[in-house]
């Protein structure tokens, strides 16, 4: 089965290169565009898409509304949301992640990265790189708290190792970089991030990087 797209922008000249680069791909299939948010959650509620291409700076509803409300928790299910941004440190970007997106491209990605990522959150990962990662937190690093609180209680149902690996998470590091630092396999990291999400309650490593420096975990800028 194809990967069922939505492609929600308000440049139609923009959705029709889109369409173009994806159809051109085998497994992928565009299943519909919507030129704003309001529109995508009725396409989203029709086509039942595995992954939404969703713009953030839209008319009537942005893609941060959007996002929030497909994905959100009274809307928990299988869509994915991949953010599309014309600055790789657009002002909303973090508010999306926050909101349920699994990751974040810009618009002038070269058309194979744009592939890859909708494979990689179809198949239930993030996309994000990590260098952004960092950068994106930091740069916003005044929206989060200082981190003098107390740690939320959530943080007391993780060991030690998970608790190590969520920082790692939250630096930007991949699987493969945080098994080398920890001198285990990338399987056993693979199941370290799966029980740090399952217990957290979190969709994927970016909402997970996000939690780490709002609860305080991780500092900003350190």
């Amino acid at each position: 089965m194809p990967i069922r797209v939505l492609l929600v922008d308000d440049q139609p000249l923009l959705r029709t290169g889109f369409r173009m680069i994806l159809e051109a791909e085998g497994d992928l299939a565009v299943v519909g565009e919507a030129g704003d948010g309001q529109q995508a959650l009725e396409q989203v509620r029709t086509l039942q898409p595995d992954v939404v291409l969703m713009d953030i700076r839209m008319p009537r509803m942005d893609g941060v509304e959007a996002t929030r409300r497909i994905t959100g928790p009274a809307k928990d299910g299988p869509v994915k949301v991949l953010v599309l941004t014309t600055f790789d440190l657009d002002e909303y970007v973090v508010e999306a992640l926050r909101a349920g997106a699994s990751g974040f491209l810009l618009k002038d990605a070269p058309a194979a990265e744009l592939v890859q990522a909708i494979r990689v959150v179809a198949a239930g990962e993030a996309m994000l790189a990590p260098s952004i990662t960092r950068r994106l937190l930091d740069q916003y690093a005044g929206k989060l708290p200082a981190g003098e609180e107390q740690l939320p209680e959530t943080l007391s149902t993780l060991t030690e190792r998970e608790l190590e690996v969520l920082r790692l998470v939250a630096r930007g590091m991949s699987n493969a970089e945080i098994a080398a630092e920890l001198f285990v396999s990338e399987t056993t990291v693979k199941t370290h991030v799966g029980h740090v999400l399952t217990k957290l309650g979190l969709r994927d490593r970016v909402q997970a990087a996000v939690y780490a420096y709002e609860s305080g975990l991780v500092r900003p800028g350190r």
